[in-house]
This record gives structure tokens, C-alpha cells and sequence, in this order.
């Protein structure tokens, strides 16, 4: 009996698991998403993504980040850990995605399909040196950690597939 308890509560926690996997082009085009079905879509985020600035001397433009001084300056830091939740709040084209993992939705990020990656959304840039990307945020310009660069969108493949779309045609109707 205790054997069958047990099995019973390991089963349950298996079956409640999130199935994250990378979000990708081809599954786009595998179950035909448009605009509509990508902006209902939870996504989150594979890598911690770490954005820094410096201030400037007098600057009171603080986004939810922390300060901190390194070698005598004010840098503010913007962390979004890996697994955050994001939701896409604009589709500039094809292959771009804006997702917010903030409340606001001037507080987005960049997604975009990289062949490279085996076409997965990853975090794009305006530009990349030093494996440090420059974005902006909140109207503000950022540095990525280097590890950012790694960060790309996941899914829940297990919602996906139990996503039930409801859809009938209309037999249309003639004059009596």
C-alpha cells in the first residue's frame, strides 16, 4: 500500500512538470500560429538574462533594477532569471518577437530566429561585442552579461499539444 502511495505521488508530480522546449520556427509553421495564437502563447526564458548600465551623474531614471558601484561608477542592473514567464507584446515581422517579462509593456526584449541556433528565438541585439550585446530597454540602452546571449524563448510542449482549438464551419444558409 505504501509502495502504490508512493508511486502514485511521484506519478502526480511527473504529470504536473512543465515540458519546456525551445521555441522555434519550424513549430510555428508545424501548428500554423499566427499573430492571434502567438500573443496567447506563455513563453519563458532558457538562460538568466543580466542588463546593465551606467548611470549618469544627477540620472533618476531607475527601472526595477539594482544599483550597484563597480570601480566608482553607478551601474544599475536589470536581472531576469531563467524560467521567467514572458508574453509577446508585438510582432514587428516574421521572424522578430517583442516579449515583455515585466508587467509594462515598454519593458520588452528582442527575440529573433537564428539559423545558427537551429532556428530558436534568441536574444537579439543591436549589436554584439565582446559576447556583451547592446539592447534597449525601457527606453533606456543596456549591456548584456555574456551569457545573455545564450538566453532563448521556451514553450510548454505540453500545453501546446493539449491546446484544443474549437472551429466550425458555417453550412450557410438558402431562401425558403
Amino acid at each position: 500500500m505504501r509502495k502504490l502511495f508512493l508511486f502514485l505521488v511521484i506519478a502526480s508530480l511527473l504529470s504536473s512538470c512543465k515540458n519546456l522546449v525551445p521555441y522555434t520556427d519550424a513549430m510555428k509553421k508545424k501548428y500554423n500560429w499566427g499573430e492571434n495564437e502567438i500573443k496567447r502563447i506563455q513563453f519563458y526564458v532558457s538562460h538568466d538574462i543580466i542588463l546593465h548600465r551606467e548611470l549618469v551623474k544627477g540620472s533618476t531614471d531607475i527601472v526595477r533594477g539594482k544599483i550597484k558601484t563597480i570601480h566608482g561608477s553607478k551601474v544599475e542592473e536589470i536581472i531576469i532569471p531563467s524560467g521567467t514567464k514572458g508574453i509577446v507584446t508585438e510582432i514587428p515581422n516574421d521572424k522578430k518577437l517583442l516579449v515583455s517579462f515585466e508587467l509594462s509593456d515598454d519593458r520588452y526584449l528582442s527575440f529573433g530566429v537564428n539559423p545558427n541556433a537551429g532556428d530558436k528565438y534568441v536574444l537579439l541585439a543591436s549589436d554584439w561585442k565582446n559576447e556583451m550585446g547592446k539592447v534597449h530597454y525601457a527606453g533606456a540602452e543596456y549591456y548584456t552579461d555574456p551569457d545573455s546571449k545564450y538566453a532563448a524563448l521556451l514553450v510548454d510542449l505540453r500545453k501546446i499539444e493539449n491546446m484544443q482549438v474549437k472551429q466550425r464551419v458555417a453550412k450557410g444558409r438558402k431562401v425558403r
